[in-house]
């Protein structure tokens, strides 16, 4: 085990119930993020969504993907002109991966890729050797990266900094920005027959920090994904709207289920109704 992984492991010491799969897979997306850093992408991407949360802002859940966006709209950006770079960052800490490109079946502004690595030889340079059964020895540990190249108007951008693996600077959504993105969700992901809690999880995680929401880049992002008309009247007021009627829909046994296995507080979640998000929906506020 390097030095650096040993480092980083400490800061899970007091947490020793964390599924050992996760605490590599949070390890490996800083790295990721450090080696993003060090090839200049952060002059033209900026990071959000859940992992920014959890990395940036405290929240205390798991999150699998990293998701980025471009800063102005580039038809032309290359995810794949990273991935060398990204391999031999990862490779210094002694982990070997592949990454690969997502090849999509329809066009889309979204580029995605892969990190894949052995699990079983991933927890081998973390957790030494110890035993991991039901673990069989193909099993993989991906992590997804995708960057929006078609990123909606008025984000406001910020820059944060960590210590390890290595220091490094991050371009990031400020917190409005990120609140808009999560709301975005709540009001326009395809849940079809699988409701994903982790966005309700951290919409009463803004709402508890009293985060505002940029609501012109929530306004952006709604037209841009057709849920609102160019021309369509959008305050504070309809946004409140547009969610009180979204949380009469939800199956919240459902949204339960996806969220348990991302977070340690179960308690937390059995108030979770439409009369509770109703309800504190009405400290939303905008900037």
């Amino acid at each position: 085990m390097s030095a650096i992984v040993e480092q980083m492991l400490k800061t899970y010491d007091e947490q020793p119930q964390l599924n050992k799969k996760n605490v590599v897979k949070e390890i490996m997306q800083e790295m990721v993020l450090c080696g993003l850093s060090r090839a200049g992408f952060f002059k033209d991407a900026a990071f959000y969504g859940g992992t920014a949360l959890r990395i940036f802002y405290g929240l205390d859940r798991f999150s699998e993907d990293l998701d980025f966006s471009l800063k102005v709209k580039n038809d032309k950006f290359n995810l794949t002109a990273y991935f060398p770079v990204l391999e031999k960052e990862i490779a210094a800490f002694g982990l070997r991966v592949d990454i690969e490109k997502k090849t999509k079946s329809i066009d889309s502004q979204i580029q995605s890729a892969f990190i894949k690595g052995n699990t079983k030889e991933h927890l081998l340079v973390f957790y030494g050797n110890q035993t991991f059964p039901g673990i069989h020895a193909g099993e993989k540990i991906r992590i997804k990266l995708e960057v929006d190249t078609n990123p909606p108007d008025y984000v406001n951008f910020e820059h944060q900094y960590r210590l390890l693996p290595s220091p490094y600077e991050v371009a990031l959504y400020d917190a409005p920005s990120l609140f808009a993105g999560k709301i975005h969700a709540v009001l326009c992901r395809a849940w079809k027959h699988r409701v994903k809690g982790r966005d309700l999880y951290d919409y009463v995680f803004f709402l508890s920090r009293n985060t505002s929401v940029n609501l012109l880049h929530l306004q952006a992002r709604l037209i841009q994904s057709g849920y609102l008309k160019d021309d369509q009247d959008f305050s504070l007021t309809d946004l409140k709207q547009h969610l009180s009627k979204r949380f009469e829909k939800i199956n919240y046994n459902q949204a339960k289920e996806d969220t348990i296995p991302f977070i340690r507080n179960q308690a937390s979640l059995q108030v979770w109704s439409a009369d509770f998000f109703k309800q504190i929906t009405g400290k939303l506020v905008a900037k």
